[in-house]
């Protein structure tokens, strides 16, 4: 399930971001999507590609991997995200929630930390 209101496009922030062609409430779930899980294995070897911009942690262990379907690896990084994403391991699901009210054309972006305002830097962050 994706909200017809979303669209990819061109970001700010670099690349490609999932945007809303309208206002969306707060705490609305606005895409449950599959993901793809890579074994521990699988994911080493992602991680040696450019699909390592674009795959979460997964498990309970963190040690595999999963890249989503629908938009889920396109949601850019913002450490005050407007949106949270929920990981269902069970049924190899993401979803995707609004955290605070979103205006039509804002760019919706998640914080790759877990927690919508956790500032702990990122991977590319901790690089610089």
């Amino acid at each position: 399930m994706i909200l017809p209101c979303l669209t990819v496009t061109a970001s700010l922030k670099g690349g490609r971001g999932v945007f809303t062609t309208e206002n969306i409430p707060a705490n609305t779930v606005i895409e449950i999507s599959p993901v793809l899980v890579l074994s521990v294995k699988e994911r080493a070897i992602a991680e040696e590609t450019n699909l390592y911009n674009y795959f979460f942690e997964w498990g309970k262990s963190r040690k595999k991997g999963a890249l989503g379907m629908g938009n889920i690896s396109m949601y850019n990084h913002d450490y005050n995200a407007n949106c949270m994403y929920e990981m269902d391991y069970d049924h190899e699901l993401m979803t995707i929630t609004t955290v605070r009210a979103v205006k039509k054309g804002e760019e919706l972006c998640i914080n790759y930390n877990a927690e919508p305002t956790d500032t702990t830097p990122v991977w590319f962050d901790a690089k610089n």
